[in-house]
């Protein structure tokens, strides 16, 4: 049976605890709001990038450039965006199972000898990918972590373009969480590279046909001076929303956790008061014995 001053030291470090974790769901509460506010911050630039190529697929011309082109699949590249931190639930094992399946996927379009890099960004993430590293899946560090900024982000973009255009990679996904709300977010693979053509037409503004535009020096140059700013935009959208699910998962994992702790502290605190009781009912029935006595 446990003592009283156990039990207080027991109260004590489930409250200390409690504590920990409603600070650590505020800061991570701040810095969901900042990666959200980056996503509002981003929509502009991107919607008129969107906007540009619009307007230069409504026209009849006929577009080329390197990294539009599909080839013959040989070797793609996975990016997977997962934490450098802990304490955020079950956000690395949900990425890292959609990894698994995302290759077999991959063997399932391609062929079975197709080679697979993966690219993992985040040091939970690499952890776990170290561990299915084999003779038909190579992993690939790259000096990219969730806490890097805009230019190392731009920097490991020229890096998958100049692999691609190089035909190291035949092509390149990214696979990632992408963020609804605080209490959602969903699994995403996505293409990067090579740009599907088809999906941009998709996107095309229909309003974009109503404005006529003059295009100088011509409509295909800037087809190639925009498309690398399109996928700097689909990179840094990808980055973005991986830190936000990110903290919106630790938000959750520390609500879970301080829910649970104050659970426990009004139990041990309940057993505190009745041992406590039952030791003042003891010494009153003592003293009582003592004077009968008497």
């Amino acid at each position: 049976m446990s003592t009283l001053r156990e039990l207080k030291t027991r109260i004590g470090s489930v409250a200390s605890t409690q504590k920990t974790t409603s600070a650590m769901k505020m800061i991570s509460s701040s810095k969901m709001r900042k990666a959200t506010g980056q996503l509002q911050r981003l929509s502009p630039y991107r919607q008129m990038v969107q906007h540009v190529i619009s307007h230069l697929l409504v026209t009849d011309q006929q577009f080329d450039s390197p990294l539009i082109v599909d080839r013959d699949v040989q070797r793609v590249a996975l990016v997977v965006f997962g934490s450098d931190d802990g304490l955020c639930g079950g956000f690395n094992v949900n990425i890292f199972k959609q990894l698994l399946v995302s290759i077999q996927q991959v063997r399932k379009e391609y062929g079975q000898q197709v080679g697979i890099t993966v690219i993992p960004v985040g040091k939970k993430m690499t952890k776990a990918v170290q561990k299915i590293v084999g003779k038909d899946i190579q992993m690939e560090k790259v000096a990219l972590n969730t806490r890097s900024g805009s230019e190392e982000l731009y920097a490991f973009t020229d890096l998958m373009k100049t692999r691609f255009l190089e035909h190291t990679f035949d092509r390149v996904e990214m696979l990632y969480m992408h963020f609804i709300s605080t209490g959602k977010q969903v699994f995403a693979r996505e293409q990067l590279l090579p740009v599907s053509y088809q999906g941009l037409a998709d996107n095309v503004d229909p309003r974009a046909a109503n404005s006529p535009c003059l295009f100088e020096p011509d409509a295909n140059t800037i087809f190639n001076t925009v498309l690398p700013l399109h996928i700097k935009s689909m990179l840094q959208d990808v980055f973005i929303q991986s830190a936000a699910s990110e903290q919106s998962a630790r938000v959750m994992a520390m609500q879970a956790a301080s829910d649970n702790a104050k659970e426990l502290l009004d139990e041990l605190q309940l057993e505190y008061n009745k041992l406590r009781q039952q030791g003042i009912t003891t010494e009153l029935l003592d003293i009582l014995g003592g004077q009968v006595e008497r």
